[in-house]
């Protein structure tokens, strides 16, 4: 590198020192040396063209070494005037193929190209500005005086630092290739003018100078006169200059229509349908009348507004004016009006229970499979016949919170003290009881509320028992169709003759809510609101009402637009994604559809963060003691760490302190259904990569970063991964954890659940994968769920009795949070398919109705204990791996050791044999596990061990402790000085 900046000779001997330069410096009269010779056997040259016009330079000298070879002496070998503006020297290469040079004016002023010495090939090189182009500019190579043709080739795709257009007028020569070169016209774009003479148009080509063509897939470019913009192949006669300024926008959005007003108590709900723009609406303004604040606007972002805090019984007038970027504003809306009532109650909120998590075991029910307190509710949807529910009286909305209130009890006394619930969010999907098609994220679904069982009554009554409520909460998609509130796309399936039976007719004023039955066919599935029998005004969806040659189960025929779909135009790219996955290891798994009933949130898009944020901040001011995250794995980490997860504990912080946030539990479904420690190698998609803080910085820009973040990690692979030793003992002593690099987001087991076909399995694969998860005491540990058994089975585990009590001895005493899926405690529906969507009755599935076993009444002493039970749960009670569980419920919350101890299996023989330790304050607890097998503890602190099984003592005094195998189901926990015996004998634990 040379860096001459100074006439002085100090600074050129300073620069000839760092170019390397072996001759002797030579002052600006020295005689001009003679350039190198090229060897006899080959002709390589370079005629390079400097620009002057901008220099003022009495005279220009070139100071080149070409490619391999030696410097010039300073200042070079001085050039000749080639043309106006420009001077040439042409260079004898020898074999080199390119040469390094600088410019100067020989007194000490150099263009050495800031510093980077400019990188030369071979042929005719300009030198205008800072920038190389391949051509001759003092050439007469273009007919004089004809048509003209303004020619713009965009960079932005081919990241060229120089652009050549390599041209034939129609009916003309090629030019010398590589051809003209191009100058800079703006950010983004390369210009050139170019006079074709009589010609009308031209074929064209275009490269950098060095090799690398764009020629149009061999096609060449075909180019008329006036001006043509040439950008990723597509050429765009007649176009504005990319250049130029833009013209301002003046034109107003249409004015919002449909508007409507509707009341509850001292609240009002205002809803139109977006206004269209020639650019884009940007915002609303919502004006009010009425009440005695008098005219009131207000800026809104979506097209729906909740006016709160109102008077009561008062009337109130709305209207909508659009907005777009350039605050271009259009007509005003129709009125809506509506009237107030009186205030309502204030509702009441909740305390987190605010303790570790790592305390309580979780009982995971589907709300409306479980048990049904309130008929009243009951909802069977549109397949509710054709799927064979209605034939067994079993309506899919069956279960309730009400029924879950009732039920406590029995969830207690199976010793549960955490209750795991499904989305409770209001859904209008066909088959939407499971809750994962949200639809109105800021209601609770009505077919799962009854007076006095609200949401709220479920957290209040479950905290008074000392029970928690962890809600299931979906981030990546809505349902049927977009999300009210946010987005709701204008576009409707076809209601002919065929579908008129599925489709109900539209009810002005009506608003949906899954409950209420007013359309005219009785059902109100949808309120006839995203179908129509002609196309709807508004319409974005492509090719509408064309049949799409395809025909439903039923043979009705199929139209497009009758389905979502992310290709259609239905969604807009800013709310939604406009893609269907098809890798789901790669990077378009994170943003694109997993199905045509999930619309996949664009969650980078600060609006819909925003959305959704607003909506789980109300279930987190409840109460609620945690999240479980739906389909996590499908959001780029670094957008749960940048947004979602720091919402959620600033939320709890704010409203109920930094010790309720710090024991908030989020914990993250990232489906990683394979039996390695890595998801097919793949870092972005294995779970306990979602543990982690990001380790870098990333764009501002929350898209750009989920790609940079994605190819960073990606690159840097599973071998330079973090790893922690958080999960693990020092040798027999615990440490205090390190979670400084937590990313708030713990996570279910999937190795664990994938691996269950047995517990040895199970406990293998799991402890395999602890070092990569932040703090695998937190892992939710489970075997099989509402989506899989073991292995992805498609039906719920079948292993029969001995198996499942070896499962839970496990998952009760290893690492993690033991978690169980309802009617596991009696088998419930074993080895059934778990889900086979409307074709088939839910009670043939595992997702069938589990009330019937729960009829009766129950009460619950303390967790883990009955004091009292009739009816057909008391029947239920009485199974083995009932009182299987209930034990070690007892057992597990009476040693700290196996709630959030630490653990080692080192100096331990043995198949499924641990010891654990937790240490904090005064308590220090110390226990030895073994699983089914024998096993021998060697190097163990000497003392009195008592087993909370059997109650056996033993006492150690050389550091080993070994225990007989205790049988398939049963196990040892052995504490230093424990408690003693735990609980009463039971059919496994003895």
């Amino acid at each position: 590198m040379n860096r001459h900046t100074s006439t002085t000779r100090r600074a050129l001997m300073a620069g000839a020192v760092a170019a390397g330069l072996v001759a002797a410096l030579a002052v600006p009269s020295e005689p001009r040396p003679v350039p190198l010779k090229a060897t006899a056997d080959t002709t390589n040259s370079a005629t390079v063209f400097y620009y002057t016009k901008t220099k003022n330079w009495s005279s220009t000298y070139l100071h080149y070494a070409p490619d391999g070879g030696s410097w010039t002496t300073v200042p070079g070998v001085q050039m000749e005037t080639a043309c106006t503006d420009w001077v040439k020297e042409t260079v004898d290469l020898g074999s080199a193929t390119g040469l390094q040079a600088t410019f100067n004016n020989g007194s000490g002023t150099w263009d050495n190209n800031g510093g980077s010495n400019y990188a030369l090939g071979t042929g005719n090189i300009t030198v205008k500005d800072g920038v190389i182009a391949h051509s001759d500019p003092c050439a007469d190579t273009e007919p004089v005086e004809g048509n003209e043709a303004t020619v713009y080739y965009s960079t932005t795709t081919s990241g060229w630092t120089t652009a050549n257009i390599h041209y034939a007028p129609t009916g003309g020569s090629w030019t010398t290739a590589p051809g003209v070169g191009m100058e800079v016209a703006c950010t983004g774009w390369w210009k050139k003018s170019l006079d074709i003479g009589t010609a009308t148009s031209l074929k064209a080509a275009f490269n950098n100078g060095n090799g690398v063509w764009d020629n149009n897939n061999s096609a060449d470019y075909t180019i008329p006169t006036g001006t043509t913009t040439v950008k990723d192949k597509a050429v765009t006669t007649d176009a504005k200059d990319p250049c130029a300024a833009e013209e301002p926008d003046t034109e107003a959005p249409t004015a919002p229509a449909e508007i409507t007003a509707s009341a509850t108590n001292t609240s009002i709900v205002v809803s139109w349908d977006a206004a269209t723009d020639n650019t884009a609406v940007t915002k609303y303004q919502l004006t009010r009348t009425g009440g005695t604040k008098g005219t009131v606007v207000t800026d809104v972002g979506s097209t729906v507004y909740s006016d709160t805090g109102l008077e009561e019984n008062t009337a109130y007038t709305y209207t909508v004016k659009a907005v777009d970027a350039a605050g271009n504003t259009s007509p005003a809306s129709a009125e809506a009006s509506a009237t107030t009532g009186e205030a309502a109650p204030e509702a009441a909120s909740g305390t987190p229970l605010g303790t570790d998590p790592r305390k309580d075991p979780i009982y995971f029910v589907l709300t409306a499979r479980f048990y049904d307190g309130d008929t009243s509710n009951n909802r069977g949807g549109s397949q509710h016949t054709k799927s064979g529910n209605a034939a067994n009286n079993d309506p899919m909305f069956r279960g309730d919170f009400k029924g879950l209130v009732d039920k406590l009890d029995y969830i207690k006394a199976l010793g549960f003290s955490a209750v795991w619930v499904t989305p409770v969010v209001l859904n209008r999907s066909d088959y939407d009881y499971h809750g994962y098609h949200g639809y109105d994220f800021y209601k609770v679904d009505p077919r799962l509320e009854s007076a006095g069982a609200s949401y709220q009554d479920l957290i209040n009554a479950a905290h008074a028992k000392g029970m928690k409520i962890y809600q299931d909460v979906v981030y990546n998609h809505s349902s049927r169709w977009g999300a009210k509130g946010l987005y709701t796309p204008t576009v409707y399936g076809v209601r002919d003759s065929e579908w008129s039976w599925y489709y109900d007719e539209k009810n002005e004023g009506f608003e949906y809510d899954g409950l209420t039955v007013e359309s005219k066919s009785g059902k109100s599935y949808y309120n006839g609101d995203l179908w129509s029998t002609a196309e709807p005004t508004g319409n974005t969806c492509v090719n509408w009402g064309t049949p799409t040659g395809g025909k439903s189960s039923e043979g009705y025929t199929l139209y497009n637009c009758q389905w979502p779909s992310p290709t259609s135009g239905m969604f807009p790219k800013a709310y939604y994604h406009q893609c269907w996955i098809g890798n789901w290891e790669g990077e378009d798994s994170r943003s694109c559809w997993l199905h045509e009933d999930l619309a996949d949130f664009n969650t980078e898009n600060t609006t819909v963060q925003n959305y959704l944020i607003g909506a789980y901040d109300k279930y987190i001011d409840m109460g609620v003691d945690g999240f479980r995250v739906d389909t996590a794995v499908h959001i780029p980490r670094v957008t749960w760490n940048r947004r979602f997860l720091p919402a959620i504990y600033d939320r709890v912080t704010q409203k109920f302190g930094t010790d309720a946030a710090q024991n908030f539990f989020v914990f993250g479904e990232v489906g990683a259904f394979v039996n390695d420690k890595w998801n097919r190698g793949s870092v972005n998609h294995s779970a306990q990569f979602f543990t982690w803080k990001e380790r870098k910085e990333y764009s501002a820009d929350d898209e750009t970063a989920a790609i940079e973040q994605f190819t960073y990690e990606n690159n840097l692979g599973t071998g330079n991964q973090p790893t922690s030793a958080n999960a693990f003992l020092n040798g027999n002593s615990y440490h205090t954890p390190d979670r400084s690099q937590f990313s708030g987001m713990n996570i279910i087991d999937m190795r664990m659940h994938m691996n269950f076909s047995d517990a040895q399995n199970a406990y293998s694969n799991g402890k395999d994968s602890d070092d990569s998860v932040n703090d695998a005491t937190y892992n939710v540990v489970y075997v099989d769920s509402h989506d899989y058994g073991p292995n992805k089975s498609s039906t719920r585990y079948s292993g029969g009795t001995d198996a499942w009590a070896e499962n839970t001895s496990l998952m009760w005493t290893f690492r993690g949070i033991p978690t169980l899926y309802y009617g596991s405690e009696i088998e419930f529906q074993k080895g059934k398919q778990i889900d086979c969507g409307p074709s088939c009755p839910l009670a043939s599935t595992g997702r069938a109705y589990y009330g019937d076993h729960l009829a009766g009444s129950v009460t619950a002493t303390d967790f883990g204990k009955v004091g009292s039970a009739s009816g057909e749960v008391a029947t239920t009670l009485a199974q083995p791996l009932v009182q299987h569980l209930q034990r070690l419920n007892q057992i597990r919350r009476a040693i700290p050791a196996l709630q959030m101890g630490q653990y080692s299996t080192d100096g331990i023989s043995g198949q499924m044999a641990f010891k654990r330790r937790y240490t904090s304050g005064s308590t220090d607890s110390f226990a030895l596990v073994t699983v089914t097998g024998d096993a021998t503890f060697t190097g163990i602190p000497n003392g009195t061990y008592t087993d909370a099984v059997t109650g056996d003592t033993k006492t150690v005094s050389s550091g080993t402790l070994s225990v007989a195998a205790p049988g398939k189901g049963n196990l040892r926990v052995y504490v230093l000085n424990g408690p003693g015996k735990i609980g009463d004998t039971g059919p496994y634990l003895k």
